[in-house]
């Protein structure tokens, strides 16, 4: 059976997902950015209008859930522009929560991330959880150990926010050490943030996916050491595991409102990687690798994982 990635508007075979930003969000709250809300629908189609027009196919949401997703209005955004949208579910840290979520509720968080996957009006395809800095506290180990259980069950990919970069290799320890789970089928987001070109090469070697993402913020070592940490990966014999996104979080960050945006990863960021390491590297970044990392693996047939791929 060929691979599938599950979208808003339905599932759609992996290899035409075309050029790819994956990781952003078209919405977003949250009480650590006050005032910085992303809930404008005409504002988030505008910005996939623009993405599409520098030769954009698929953006993935990583808003997980209680975050502000607008699922309808996501499903809206995709139907208007033609551009394919992968939405997540999922549980990000305490802290952007008012009240913080109890244990009881955490342990029910399978069940929901299932249903979310395979029965919602607008089904996600992926499951969003977030590390601590430097380590997992409980929410953390309880977030994951339910996007562990739905991704057995449904099959779909797990996208970890690192805090700051940090803690890929715990991560990894649990999600495929302790909970199986096969390492092609995590995704290790914002390791630019923590640049250790030995934590993220033993990442690399575990068979995780490494999300490399934010031109849209400042302050972090996210533009000016990537290509240095990319053509590090791709020595080692990563290329085939890593990932592009914006990672847009705010309005003054879109496109539109005078930001970088989604657009920025195709204006500036893919000629530049074309013209330092070739056509087929961006390829494989933009487009071979999503196709990849985002589609449905058949529920049962995890078997672990390779050293790379």
């Amino acid at each position: 059976m060929n691979a599938v990635v599950r979208t808003v508007l339905g599932d759609v075979p992996a290899d035409t997902l075309g050029t790819v930003d994956a990781h952003d969000h078209l919405f977003l709250r949250s009480p650590l950015l006050p005032g910085q809300e992303l809930d404008d629908p005409a504002a988030a189609e505008a910005e996939l209008r623009a993405f599409a027009a520098a030769g954009g196919g698929t953006v993935v949401q990583w808003t997980p859930r209680g975050m502000g997703r607008r699922a309808a209005d996501v499903a809206e955004a995709a139907r208007a522009t033609g551009v394919h949208v992968v939405m997540a579910t999922g549980t990000h840290q305490a802290a952007h929560y008012t009240p913080p979520p109890s244990p009881t509720e955490l342990d029910a968080l399978a069940s929901e991330f299932i249903a979310d996957l395979t029965s919602a009006p607008v089904r996600a395809g992926l499951v969003k959880v977030a590390g601590g800095f430097h380590g997992l506290d409980e929410h953390a180990r309880r977030t994951m150990t339910a996007a562990a259980e739905a991704h057995h069950a449904t099959g779909a990919p797990v996208a970890v926010h690192l805090e700051l970069g940090t803690a890929p290799l715990e991560v990894l320890d649990l999600l495929c050490g302790a909970l199986g789970m096969p390492p092609e089928a995590v995704l290790l987001g914002h390791l630019g943030r923590c640049p250790g070109p030995r934590v993220q090469r033993e990442a690399a070697r575990a068979g995780a996916f490494l999300a490399f993402d934010g031109p849209s913020r400042t302050h972090h070592a996210t533009d000016w050491r990537l290509f240095d940490q990319l053509a590090a990966l791709a020595d080692a014999g990563h290329a085939g595991q890593l990932l592009l996104g914006g990672d847009t979080t705010t309005a003054a960050a879109r496109s539109v409102d005078g930001g970088p945006g989604m657009p920025y990863l195709l204006r500036v960021l893919r000629p530049r990687l074309a013209r330092e390491f070739g056509e087929d590297f961006a390829d494989r970044l933009f487009t071979g690798n999503p196709a990849r990392a985002f589609a449905l693996r058949r529920p049962g047939a995890d078997g672990g994982g390779s050293g790379g791929v």
